[in-house]
């Protein structure tokens, strides 16, 4: 369903210069700028009816990543395939089997959410009776019948976090790609997002999405990616990676092999 082969993003950004630590008269320390690596040379296999959790800390690179995988961010190196179309060939037709949810996404408050979804299966050129088929099915699937015809800026946290991942699976993508879907929910609007994530696996449908939530990735993905520092630190099934580092649980696993890399863990 989705290839990724040594994919590295590269940015600049400004630290201090070492080298010259003398302050100027407005007592400024000078600074240079550098090139880092917020994603260095990351390789994995996503499969159809998957649900695979990338799991790390803030500032491990994971919305970097799923931006690069979404369409949104160009790598600087690498390679992207998702259901065998290659990025560098075809990037729009690979767009259209994504449905791409991130940490900051907008909607638009003055419209409702079914004029929302109107609005974007529009812009997929869905046909006009599939479009009402597919939002009274999203409806109930999200539990929106109850504010579906509400103003977006009237809804609560939860609401519009529905509203925005019903926006991505209007055009029945094969693939969703979730950055921190739950972040701040309450549990009954979490418990419905990761109900929706169940399902869709039961229908076939892939789903890779990002959290720093460990204990809700263990009960729910079938696959682990840890991330830190830009690169993948482990992967596999949750029970085979806590067997192989006789870890009781994914917090500690995710601990254990950031010490052992001298890195300074920060949750």
């Amino acid at each position: 369903m989705i290839e990724v082969e040594n994919l590295c993003k590269s940015f600049t950004r400004v630290v201090k210069d070492e080298n010259n630590k003398k302050k100027t008269k407005l007592k400024k320390i000078k600074t240079k700028k550098e090139e880092f690596l917020a994603v260095n040379n990351v390789s994995f296999t996503v499969e159809k009816g998957e649900i695979v959790g990338i799991l790390g800390p803030n500032g491990a690179g994971k919305t970097t990543l799923l931006r690069m995988l979404g369409g949104i961010l160009t790598p600087t190196s690498g390679d992207i395939k998702v259901a065998g179309v290659d990025y560098s060939i075809d990037k729009n037709a690979a767009k259209k089997e994504i449905g791409y949810l991130s940490g900051n996404t907008k909607l638009y408050n003055r419209l409702s959410p079914r004029e929302l979804l109107r609005t974007f299966a529009s812009l997929y050129e869905m046909p006009k009776d599939e479009i009402e088929k597919s939002i009274e099915e999203i409806s109930k699937v999200m539990n929106m019948e109850s504010f579906i015809d509400n103003r977006i800026e009237n809804l609560s946290t939860g609401q519009t976090q529905r509203t925005s991942i019903a926006r991505c699976l209007v055009h029945s993508p094969k693939l969703y790609i979730f950055d921190e879907p739950t972040l701040g929910l309450d549990v009954i609007s979490s418990k419905s997002i990761i109900d929706f994530m169940k399902s869709e696996k039961e229908r076939g449908k892939t789903v890779l999405y990002s959290t720093h939530y460990m204990e809700e990735a263990e009960t729910l993905c079938d696959k682990i990616i840890m991330i830190h520092q830009g690169q993948i630190i482990a992967s596999g099934t949750s029970s085979k990676l806590k067997e192989e580092s006789n870890t009781s649980n994914l917090r500690d696993l995710f601990i254990k092999l950031a010490s052992e890399r001298g890195d300074l863990v920060e949750e």
